[in-house]
């Protein structure tokens, strides 16, 4: 079964990004770091592929699979967007798409500020 899966959705100055997990090219990351790291990316290349910046990212929704991951990821978190930061939402789910640790989805104004 195929998902209706649309990883990005323009709506006026508004871009929305479906979740983002760690699949790369050579599958899923074994560690959390990793994944995270690899949806971060992820989330780059939709951005450069709808022309917006990670600066513009207004809103981030953060699904951890495991909140002992929730240090780490502010860790990484905190090394990836810049003052301002985006508002964010850290939510504890029971399980995530191919077992995956994370999924980061994220809200973009490409308007004028």
């Amino acid at each position: 079964m195929t998902a209706p899966y649309v990883p990005a959705r323009r709506a006026g100055d508004w871009l929305v990004l479906s979740g983002q997990i760690g699949l790369g090219p050579d599958g899923l990351a074994d560690d959390f770091a990793g994944q995270l790291r690899q949806a971060l990316a992820n989330l780059d290349e939709l951005l450069a592929a709808n022309g917006a910046r990670a600066d513009q990212v207004t809103k981030v929704t953060v699904f951890l699979a495991d909140m002992d991951d929730y240090a780490e990821m502010n860790e990484i978190y905190t090394g990836y967007f810049t003052e301002p930061r985006p508002a964010r939402t850290c939510v504890a789910v029971a399980g995530l798409p191919l077992g995956a640790r994370v999924e980061v989805e994220a809200w973009v104004f490409t308007g004028a500020d």
